[in-house]
């Protein structure tokens, strides 16, 4: 498409095409905000999601302890190989309003069922080493999640797409100092990535760019209208373009945790897990309109920009320092013949989101940061198993577990509010080697009000409807 700038008066024109290209810097920070979620994943064992994750790791008989309290290996006498996946169903639905920076209202829909469904599989070995020490080795996945919008909804200067996981292989060892007492420790070497987009509101950037100008005094008002008037013929409402990041990075942490058999029917334990500090390197790409193309290209526009360091909206390579938190957790468990009962209580130091810092190697772009300022977050559960046979073990189990997340702060990329867990699940002892376990949870969340901003001045107000169910199976085999 070939464009005329013959309309734009000589003093005008420069001015103009400078800022439309220089204020768009900006809107590169929208797509980082995919980290402002809860994002954290309990699934990783069939038998301990049917008590809704109640005495995860004193209720024995279970080899996901290897990921999540090393100590725990003292209640596995020989050698077990575990396999875990759980089927995620995850609906988010908006409703409500958005405009841009000038009051006017974003055309498109309500951007339709964001979830979807993803299996998150869990991998687990443990054996003994002589009398006191076990060695174990499992591969789960702690920190995920994916949500999609319709392309042309009304929060897509917002968000698009999200997709972000951590996948963890982890080492762990204990020992028996006692009969009573354990201690375990795990090495943790995690990778983590994360793939996002969002639109770029064009015709907002360089409106904005005026009103600021003008507001600021830096140009009269007479002129300010007529750049704005230039503007919005040149990249009229709806020149959009799409910005797409992704990125990943291997780094590692650890655990320690205590297993402490306090009577014959009563088992306590403590976990503490290391955050894992990343620095996510990837790359950003863009798609851009032919009119704003136009305007990058112009020579006038090339001269501007030499100066200012570049052509911006290229693809480039970029990083993002980004930290998984730290976790520490007490599990208890009470056993009698014909059922046992247990709870959870863990802490997560969500508070490590206080900002989001992005660089890129293209120096047009310059270093962007977003606020979260998140809370740290508990999740507590109870939860127990009621034998019906030597073949057939039943449970159950409630949970709450709180978001990190406030409305400030809260965006569309995954809307998460506070949540509730019903889980119910079943065991079956096929023979002395072999058990198989079934569970079923269904997530209740409050609604997640959300007034969010893009980097273009685009407000999205309204409120998210959420819910989640959970399929886990899980096979064990004892050799």
């Amino acid at each position: 498409m070939q464009m005329s700038y013959r309309q734009f008066s000589r003093a005008g024109r420069p001015l103009t095409l400078a800022a439309l290209s220089l204020a768009i810097l900006g809107t590169l920070a929208a797509p980082q905000r995919a980290h402002a979620s809860a994002f954290q994943l309990h699934e990783d064992s069939a038998a301990a999601m049917g008590r809704a994750y109640a005495g995860s790791a004193t209720a024995g008989g279970d080899v996901s302890v290897v990921a999540n309290n090393p100590a725990a290996m003292s209640d596995l006498k020989g050698t077990y190989f575990q396999a875990d996946v759980t089927a995620i169903n995850f609906g988010t639905t908006f409703s409500g309003s958005a405009h841009d920076f000038a009051g006017r209202p974003i055309s498109g829909g309500n951007g339709g069922d964001a979830g979807t469904t993803m299996p998150v599989p869990a991998f687990f070995f443990a054996t003994q080493l002589g009398e006191k020490w076990h060695v174990g080795a499992g591969f789960t996945v702690p920190f995920g999640f994916q949500t999609e919008y319709n392309n042309n909804w009304m929060g897509r200067y917002n968000a698009i797409k999200s997709k972000f996981t951590s996948l963890d292989g982890t080492l762990s060892l204990s020992y028996d100092v006692t009969d009573t007492f354990a201690l375990g420790v795990s090495g943790i070497a995690q990778k983590t990535s994360a793939e996002l987009t969002s639109a770029i509101n064009y015709n907002a950037v360089g409106l904005g760019l005026v009103n600021q100008a003008v507001q600021a005094g830096a140009i009269p008002v007479p002129v300010g209208q007529a750049l704005a008037q230039q503007v919005g013929t040149i990249v009229p409402p709806g020149s959009d373009g799409v910005a797409r990041i992704k990125g990943d990075d291997w780094a590692y942490g650890w655990q320690v945790g205590m297993l402490w058999k306090i009577t014959p029917n009563d088992k306590f334990a403590l976990n503490y897990r290391s955050k894992i500090a990343h620095t996510l390197e990837g790359t950003a790409n863009f798609t851009v309109p032919s009119n704003v193309q136009a305007v990058l290209s112009n020579p006038t526009v090339a001269a501007l920009l030499a100066g200012a360091g570049g052509v911006p909206f290229t693809h480039t390579d970029g990083t993002a320092p980004f930290t998984t938190p730290a976790v520490a957790t007490a599990s208890y468990w009470h056993q009698e013949e014909k059922f046992g009962l247990g709870a959870d209580v863990a802490w997560t130091k969500w508070d490590v989101f206080k900002n989001l810092n992005v660089y890129y190697s293209n120096p047009a772009q310059p270093t962007t940061t977003e606020p979260f300022n998140w809370r740290n977050s508990w999740y507590v559960s109870i939860g127990g198993e009621y034998y019906l046979n030597d073949k057939f073990t039943l449970r159950g189990g409630l949970a709450l577990d709180t978001t990190p997340t406030i409305t400030a702060t809260r965006d569309p990329r995954v809307p998460d509010g506070t949540r509730q867990l019903v889980s119910f699940g079943v065991g079956y002892k096929a023979s002395e080697h072999f058990v198989i376990n079934a569970s079923y949870a269904h997530i209740f969340v409050n609604s997640a009000r959300i007034n969010a901003t893009s980097s273009t001045g685009d407000v999205i107000t309204g409120e998210s409807d959420d819910y989640g169910n959970l399929l886990s199976l899980s096979a064990q085999y004892k050799f």
